[in-house]
């Protein structure tokens, strides 16, 4: 049973760390921070930036001492009652021994829990929080999200971070009536623009399956889990062996009856590198023990049909219902997947419903 940290209220403080790539703090991205902060204070929140947390690209990957200690300063002051991460990246992996090691800051974990929000990378921050027994959230972050360079947040995304400030007894997981592109212009001459749309025509796409199925949310980004358990990227190859340290990665055993949720990276990876790394959870024994799959939108629906037809395949021995093209992770907009939290999938009309409080009542 995790820990659930309260639902959001006008007034609170909100902390923003920088855990994994530094850009927060680069002089290139100071209208996106001022917007960032615009927005959050728009909400009725107040921000605050953790000491940390705008030094930059160069000094975070040197000092990943540096980022923990912001998670950890967030998690120390009383104030403080939810977290949104900066971005994602390649090494937040790289604050697990400052973390892990730290047995006042595991206490404060439980005895404190507040809201966590990010995704990509943050894949693995969200797990370690699942090891320490708390409940995070897979959504919107500050730089992709708050910081939309248009002249308001996107819609679904919205309503996705006021779906922060309620606690219901069950919510819907709709498909947005439209998708966004990702920009190629984040510069200050992007303020104000529109991000290029488009109506969506395909909604929920129940790939396998039939009738009701039900288990516990339990995932991230694909390109990450991957990572975690079979490194590729030889300058941070050690993350597999960090991983496994603090036995990060969920056991095959604790996967049973989950629902996996998975979606791919900015990097859109071709359809044989998606099949290696689904035959990689496949290898861990992820797909012998899971209830279903949901599967995000690829951005800019690149390799949509590619990846429908691996997935397919690689668990194809195991007939398990999946549902696919929904909006989390790197598409655009977001929603929210509170990990841990009961989730039903209804493949004859497809929908997905958290069946329980996202926040602790």
């Amino acid at each position: 049973m995790l820990n659930l940290p309260s639902n959001l209220e006008k007034g609170d403080r909100i902390a923003i760390v920088s855990l994994s790539r530094g850009t927060l703090g680069e002089k290139s991205a100071k209208h996106q921070l001022d917007l960032g902060l615009k927005r959050l204070q728009e909400l009725g929140l107040k921000p605050e930036l953790m000491p940390n947390a705008l030094k930059g690209v160069k000094y975070l990957a040197a000092h990943p001492e540096a980022r923990a200690a912001d998670l950890k300063a967030a998690f120390y002051d009383s104030r403080i009652k939810g977290i949104f991460c900066a971005i994602g990246g390649l090494d937040t992996y790289r604050i697990l021994p400052h973390i892990m090691e730290d047995s006042e800051f595991v206490r404060a974990v439980l005895q404190h829990p507040k809201l966590f929000s990010g995704f990509s990378d943050t894949t693995i921050n969200h797990l370690m929080f699942h090891r320490l027994g708390l409940r995070t959230y897979y959504g919107p972050n500050f730089i992709n999200d708050l910081a939309e360079l248009d002249s308001d947040l996107l819609p679904k995304t919205k309503e996705t971070i006021m779906r922060y400030f309620s606690n219901p007894s069950e919510t819907a997981i709709t498909s947005s009536p439209v998708w966004y592109e990702e920009r190629t212009d984040f510069s200050e001459k992007a303020l104000g623009t529109v991000r290029p749309s488009h109506v969506e025509e395909h909604g929920y796409e129940v790939l396998r399956g039939q009738g009701v199925v039900t288990g516990e949310l339990l995932g991230g980004c694909l390109d990450s889990l991957h990572d975690m358990i079979h490194t590729t990227i030889p300058k941070i190859s050690d993350e597999d062996k960090v991983i496994a340290k603090y036995q990060i990665f969920p056991s095959k055993e604790e996967w049973q009856g989950k629902i996996l949720f998975i979606e791919t990276s900015e990097m859109c990876p071709d359809a044989e590198f998606y099949r290696h790394m689904l035959e990689d959870l496949k290898a861990w024994g992820i797909f012998q023990n899971i209830n279903g799959i949901i599967v995000g939108k690829p951005q800019n629906e690149k390799n949509y049909e590619e990846y429908k037809a691996v997935l397919l395949d690689v668990t194809s021995d195991f007939q398990l219902p999946i549902i696919y093209n929904v909006n989390f992770g790197h598409s655009y907009p977001r929603v929210a997947l509170p990990y841990g939290a009961r989730v039903e999938l209804d493949l004859d009309h497809p929908a997905i419903t958290v069946k329980e409080p996202f926040f602790r009542n």
